[in-house]
C-alpha cells in the first residue's frame, strides 16, 4: 500500500469508528422538519440590515454554515466560489500575499481597487509589492457579503470594483452558547494539518451584557520540497507549511433598550515557514531557492460600536484601530548576487573566480511592513420605508482615516566582504564595485506612506410607488497623501538618498440608481455609479542600476507620482423568486469605463518596479446566481459570471495595445454545488455535499514576453459527507478530489520563474459541536 493511500485507509477508519461509537448513539435528536423554501437572506450592505433580494446591486452571500459545510478556508477558495471575483500573487503565494479583484477591475498599484472589511472596520490597504490584502481567517462568522461594482458612497475611495465584507457572530443577550470543532486532514505529498476552535457566549446579565469569545489554532503541513541547486537532492520537505492563532473577544451591553455598545477585539498570527511556489524549470512541487522565505503576519483590529435608536432614525458610531505588522524574506540571490558577481566578472579588475564566487552567495531581501489606521464613522439612518409615514428614506454620515504604512527593505549579500578579503581585493576598489557593503548589506530603504481621509457621504431614496424606488447618493472626500523615502548602499545608487512628496485630492463620487418591485417574488433595478481611487508617489529609482531597464521602455528614468484613477460603472439587473419560493434567480450585467488606470511596472533587469498611469480600460460582463429547492432534502446551486477587461488604449512603453486583456481577470468562473439531507434512523441525519469550480483563462501580466502572460483555465472538485447526532456532527471530506495539478500562475519574482499550483487533493475529517 502506497503512504498516500495508507492514510487515507486511516482516516476513513477513524470517522467510521466516531461513527459507530456508543457515545454518539446516545445521542438524542429531535426530528428535524426541513422547509422547501428558499431563505430569506439578511445584509448589510447598505449599511443597513435589509432583504439581499431588494438591493438595487449585485450582491452574493455565503453564510458561516455554508463556510463550514463547503470547507471555503481562505480568499483563493472565496473568489472560486463567487462569481466575478478572483485573485492574484502580489509578489508570491500563500498567506497575505494575494491581491483581490472584482469585474475586472484589476490594479497591483496604488491602493487596493477592493476595500476589506471585518464588520464596520476597514483593513483596506494600498498595493505593495512586499504584501497582500489582509485575509481574517474564517473564523466565527455569519456571513460574507460580495458586494460587486464601485461602492464609493458608503465604503470610499478604494472600493472602486467593489468590497468584501466580513461579518461575525454578534454576543448573544439570551442564551449560553458553546460550538466546538476541530479538523484533521492530509495533503497529497504534503503533511498533515489541523484545526480546534471553539466560541463561548456568556450572558453576564440576561438581556443586558453578554461576552463572546473564539479562540482557533491551526496548522497547514507543506508540499513543496526545497532541493539542493548542485545535486536535485531534497534538502527539506514541506518547507510551506503554515501555523495560525485567532482569537476574538466582543462584549455587548444594552444600557437601556435603545442604546447598546459593543467593543470587540480581533487578533490573529499566521507563521509561515515559506510561500506556495516551485520553481518551473524543476519537478513537479520543488524549489532549489538557497534563502528561505518565511512570513509573520499580525492582525490587531480593537473597535468599539455604538447603536441608538433615536425614535425617527438609527445612530451608528464606529470607533476602530487596525494594525497589521507583516516581517517577511524572499530569495534575493539572483536579482543582488548573480548581479554583483556579472559587474565583478564584466570590471577585468577583479582576481580570477571572485566574480562567481560572489554570484554564488546566498542574499535575502528582508521586508518589515508595519500598518497603522485609525478610524472614526458616524451615521445616521432613518427608519425603513413605511407608506404611511414618509416617501423617503434616507442615510448620511461623516468619515475620518489616519493609515501610515511604513516599509522597510534590508537586502544582506551574506559572506561578500569576507569573499573579496579571501580573494586579496578591496571591495570599495572603484575599478571594481567600489562601494562598502557594511554588515554584507547591498540595499537598505525605509518608506513612510501618510495618508489622511476626511468624507462625508450619503444616500437619499424616493419611492414614487410603493414599488418604484429612486435613490441618489454621492461622497465628497479629502485627502492628502505624502511619502518620505530614505536609502542608502549600493543598489540605491552608492550613497545616502532622502526624497519627500506629497499630494492633495478631492473627489465628488456620486450614484444613481432605480428600482422596481414588479411584484412581491421580482424586482428589476438599473444603476450608474462612480468609482475612485486617490494617486501617489514613486520612490526614486537609481538609474546607474536600472538603466538598460529604463531604455527598453523608453524611458529616461521612473515617474515621480501616479494620478488618481476613475471608473463609471453602469448595471442593471434582476432579482426572483420563482415556483413558490423555492427557486432564487439573480442576474446583472455591467459595463465599465475606466481612465487613468493604474498600474505597478516591474523591472525585471534590476528587479525596481514603479506605478504609474497606462491609458483607459473598458470591462463588461454578466452575473447569474441560482439557487434551487425541488424538495425539502435537496439544494442546488449554480453561480457563474463572465468577464471581458480590456485596455481601451495603447501602452507603448509596455508593448502592450487596444483590446489587450487587463492582467488577473479571467474570462469567467462558475460553481455548482448540491446538498443532499437524508434520515438514518429517527436521530441520525445524513448528507452529502459537492461542489464543481471552473475558473477561465486570463493573463498574468500586461507584457507578452513575460513567463506569466498567459495563465490556464483550471478546474477543482471538492466533496463531503457526514451525519448529525443530536448536537454533534461529523464528516468526511475531500478538497480538489481529483488532483487537478495545472500551474495557474508563473510569476517572475527577484528575476525567478515560480510556479503557483492549487493545493493537492487534501482529506479530512471534522468534529462538531453546538452544546
Amino acid at each position: 500500500m502506497k503512504p498516500y493511500q495508507g492514510k487515507l485507509a486511516l482516516l476513513a477508519a477513524t470517522i467510521a469508528a466516531i461513527v459507530s461509537s456508543p457515545a454518539w448513539a446516545q445521542q438524542s435528536g429531535a426530528g428535524v422538519k426541513r422547509s422547501d423554501q428558499i431563505e430569506t437572506v439578511t445584509v448589510t450592505a447598505q449599511k443597513r440590515t435589509e432583504d439581499a433580494s431588494k438591493i438595487p446591486l449585485s450582491i452574493s452571500v455565503i453564510s458561516g454554515e455554508d463556510l463550514v459545510g463547503q470547507h471555503i478556508t481562505d480568499m483563493a477558495d472565496i473568489t472560486r466560489a463567487i462569481p466575478n471575483v478572483s485573485f492574484s500573487g502580489a509578489s508570491g503565494s500563500g498567506a497575505g500575499l494575494n491581491n483581490v479583484e472584482i469585474r475586472g477591475v484589476s490594479s497591483a498599484a496604488g491602493s487596493s481597487t477592493v476595500g476589506i472589511y471585518l464588520d464596520d472596520v476597514s483593513m483596506t490597504t494600498r498595493n505593495l509589492y512586499s504584501l497582500g490584502s489582509a485575509e481574517p481567517k474564517l473564523f466565527d462568522l455569519d456571513r460574507i457579503e460580495v458586494l460587486r461594482g464601485p461602492q464609493g458612497t458608503l465604503y470610499g475611495a478604494s472600493s472602486m470594483g467593489g468590497t468584501i465584507k466580513f461579518i461575525t457572530n454578534q454576543p448573544n443577550l439570551k442564551d449560553r452558547e458553546t460550538n466546538v470543532s476541530s479538523e484533521v486532514s492530509s495533503t497529497k505529498g504534503g503533511g498533515t494539518n489541523y484545526t480546534v476552535n471553539g466560541v463561548f457566549n456568556i450572558p453576564l446579565k440576561q438581556d443586558e451584557m453578554a461576552l463572546r469569545i473564539g479562540l482557533q489554532q491551526s496548522h497547514n503541513g507543506g508540499y513543496i520540497d526545497q532541493v539542493s541547486p548542485s545535486s536535485g537532492q531534497v534538502i527539506s520537505s514541506g518547507i510551506n507549511s503554515e501555523s495560525s492563532s485567532v482569537a476574538r473577544l466582543a462584549l455587548k451591553w444594552a444600557l437601556t433598550r435603545n442604546l447598546s455598545i459593543t467593543p470587540s477585539i480581533f487578533y490573529q498570527e499566521v507563521k509561515t515557514d515559506d510561500i506556495d511556489a516551485f520553481y518551473t524549470d524543476l519537478p513537479k512541487n520543488q524549489t532549489s531557492k538557497i534563502v528561505r522565505e518565511p512570513g509573520k503576519d499580525k492582525l490587531f483590529v480593537p473597535s468599539v460600536t455604538l447603536n441608538y435608536d433615536m425614535g425617527f432614525a438609527d445612530l451608528v458610531a464606529v470607533s476602530s484601530f487596525f494594525s497589521r505588522d507583516f516581517k517577511r524574506t524572499q530569495d534575493g540571490t539572483i536579482v543582488n548576487s548573480s548581479y554583483l558577481g556579472s559587474l565583478v566578472n564584466d570590471s577585468g579588475a577583479a582576481p580570477a573566480g571572485l566574480g562567481d564566487t560572489v554570484a554564488g552567495l546566498p542574499s535575502a531581501v528582508n521586508l518589515d511592513n508595519q500598518i497603522r489606521q485609525f478610524s472614526q464613522e458616524i451615521r445616521l439612518a432613518s427608519k425603513p420605508y413605511d407608506p404611511k409615514v414618509s416617501n423617503f428614506t434616507w442615510l448620511g454620515g461623516v468619515y475620518f482615516s489616519n493609515l501610515r504604512t511604513d516599509v522597510a527593505d534590508n537586502e544582506p549579500v551574506f559572506g561578500i566582504n569576507q569573499a573579496f578579503v579571501n580573494a586579496g581585493a578591496s571591495i570599495t576598489d572603484p575599478a571594481i564595485l567600489g562601494a562598502a557593503f557594511p554588515g554584507d548589506n547591498s540595499y537598505f530603504s525605509v518608506r513612510h506612506y501618510h495618508t489622511r481621509q476626511t468624507a462625508l457621504f450619503g444616500e437619499f431614496s424616493y419611492y414614487f410607488t410603493p414599488a418604484v424606488q429612486a435613490t441618489v447618493g454621492a461622497r465628497y472626500l479629502r485627502a492628502s497623501d505624502s511619502l518620505s523615502r530614505d536609502g542608502d548602499l549600493f543598489f540605491a545608487g552608492g550613497s545616502p538618498v532622502h526624497s519627500d512628496a506629497s499630494s492633495n485630492f478631492h473627489a465628488f463620487t456620486p450614484k444613481f440608481a432605480v428600482t422596481w418591485q414588479v411584484d412581491p417574488a421580482n424586482s428589476v433595478y438599473t444603476s450608474a455609479t462612480q468609482g475612485y481611487r486617490l494617486g501617489g508617489q514613486n520612490r526614486a529609482i537609481p538609474t546607474s542600476v536600472c538603466a538598460s531597464d529604463f531604455q527598453n521602455l523608453n524611458l529616461a528614468e521612473a515617474p515621480s507620482s501616479f494620478d488618481a484613477d476613475k471608473l463609471w460603472s453602469y448595471e442593471i439587473g434582476s432579482k426572483s423568486r420563482l415556483l413558490n419560493n423555492r427557486v432564487s434567480l439573480n442576474l446583472a450585467a455591467f459595463y465599465i469605463d475606466w481612465t487613468k488606470l493604474q498600474q505597478d511596472i516591474t523591472l525585471p533587469g534590476c528587479g525596481f518596479d514603479f506605478e504609474t498611469n497606462v491609458g483607459k480600460a473598458k470591462s463588461k460582463g454578466f452575473e447569474i446566481e441560482v439557487k434551487a429547492k425541488p424538495s425539502a432534502n435537496v439544494v442546488l446551486g449554480f453561480a457563474g459570471g463572465y468577464t471581458k477587461a480590456t485596455l481601451a488604449s495603447d501602452v507603448p512603453s509596455l508593448g502592450a495595445m487596444s483590446g489587450d486583456q487587463i492582467q488577473g481577470v479571467p474570462k469567467y468562473n462558475a460553481t455548482i454545488t448540491g446538498q443532499y439531507n437524508f434520515s438514518l434512523t429517527d436521530t441520525t441525519f445524513a448528507f452529502a455535499r459537492g461542489a464543481v469550480h471552473w475558473i477561465g483563462s486570463s493573463h498574468g501580466s500586461l507584457i507578452r514576453t513575460d513567463p506569466d502572460y498567459e495563465r490556464p483555465a483550471y478546474n477543482t472538485v471538492d466533496a463531503s459527507v457526514g451525519a448529525t447526532f443530536g448536537v454533534w456532527e461529523a464528516s468526511l471530506f475531500a478538497k480538489n478530489l481529483f488532483n487537478n495539478d495545472k500551474v495557474i500562475q508563473k510569476p517572475n519574482v527577484q528575476s525567478v520563474s515560480e510556479g503557483y499550483r492549487v493545493k493537492p487533493l487534501t482529506i479530512g475529517i471534522t468534529l462538531s459541536a453546538k452544546l
